[in-house]
């Protein structure tokens, strides 16, 4: 498998219900640093799995409206926590829409997988990971 990585990060701020997140039941900041990884069995006929330029651009538009966003607020999280697992595989999701509308420079079809990492901190992270 080939596989290509772009990097960015998000800072928002979020709260969780239940007793099993302690202390961050109450509304706080994060800063995550989001990592989106493209897998393909072959490369295509310029010898790339998708264009890094491309790969940059669409993250970064898909986290854009994460950015600096109280989640809590935001209508389609409503009711849910936005946990980091939770958060791979909406990220996930956008990647998804924009590989099998061709915007990462190759036809999505071509692509096997995606995988979305978000580190916490140094010391934690999360990841979703599915074939296309």
């Amino acid at each position: 498998m080939f596989t290509v990585e772009v990097r960015d990060h998000i800072m928002i701020a979020h709260s969780f219900r239940g007793a099993v997140f302690g202390p961050a039941q109450a509304l706080h900041g994060a800063t995550f640093v989001v990592d989106a990884a493209f897998v393909s069995k072959e490369l295509d006929p310029n010898g790339i799995v998708v264009d890094i330029g491309c790969a940059l651009d669409v993250l970064k538009a898909t986290l854009k409206p994460l950015n600096y966003t109280n989640l809590d607020d935001v209508p389609a999280f409503k009711g849910l926590n936005t946990t980091t697992e939770f958060l791979t595989k909406h990220i996930f999701d956008e990647l998804s829409l924009a590989a099998k509308s061709g915007k990462l420079g190759r036809d999505g079809s071509e692509l096997h997988a995606i995988c979305v990492t978000i580190s916490e901190s140094h010391v934690a992270r999360a990841w979703y990971e599915a074939v296309l």
